[in-house]
């Protein structure tokens, strides 16, 4: 499983994971963390984009270097706390395409319903990096993948603040072949599925909303 899995060790993400977590961190102080940590983990995700070499002039002299060689990668955040990894993700590649998958917890169930899917047209030409915050159960990120892969992208990956060791064995056993990157590893999830110990509810942090 964990040949799949990429759990960040940087010390600015632990860092900022830390002030994350933190009940005194107000929503703006908040939004600007996952920003941040979403962009040095967007750095990871990315590490395996093909180069080619193109010749450029510098005030010196003409030289060769190199330049991402046109993979075209697409963003899916998972409503609504993943669109708070979006600004993170296209500060670092702005000419991606951004698609959105509506998924709600139902509250007896505690299962993933969909109510949104909106991909990019150009889709099955295109790497995928899903975005949400929060990997509890696995459920909703089981289920966007799922109807992602029915479009045909040219790969997935699936990205993340904090993860919990159920959900993530969810997610590697349900598809074995998507690659997670996670800035932290917990402990478990609770009784009522939250991830232990946590930083709460993403969206409602993100946005401001109880």
């Amino acid at each position: 499983m964990m040949d799949k899995v990429f759990i960040a060790d940087h010390p600015l993400i632990q860092h900022k994971v830390t002030l994350l977590r933190s009940e005194k961190t107000g929503s703006k102080e908040f939004r600007e963390l996952i920003k941040e940590i979403t962009e040095l983990l967007c750095y990871e995700a990315t590490r395996d984009l093909p180069l080619r070499e193109i010749e450029v002039k510098t005030p010196i002299c003409t030289t060769k270097s190199k330049v991402v060689a046109g993979r075209k990668l697409a963003f899916v955040p998972i409503l609504r706390a993943g669109l708070g990894m979006v600004d993170g993700t296209l500060e670092l590649v702005p000419a991606a395409k951004v698609g959105h998958i509506g998924l709600y917890r139902d509250p007896q169930t505690l299962k993933p319903v969909e109510y949104y899917c909106k991909l990019p047209g150009d889709i099955g030409s295109r790497e995928v990096i899903v975005l949400d915050p929060m990997l509890a159960t696995g459920g909703s990120s089981i289920d966007a993948i799922t109807l992602i892969k029915r479009h045909n992208p040219l790969s997935i990956k699936f990205m993340c603040i904090i993860a919990a060791p159920e959900g993530l064995k969810a997610l590697t056993d349900a598809h074995p072949d998507v690659k997670v990157y996670c800035a932290a590893l917990d402990e478990k999830l609770n009784d009522h599925c939250y991830i232990v110990p946590g930083l709460g509810d993403a969206g409602d942090r993100i946005f401001g909303t109880k």
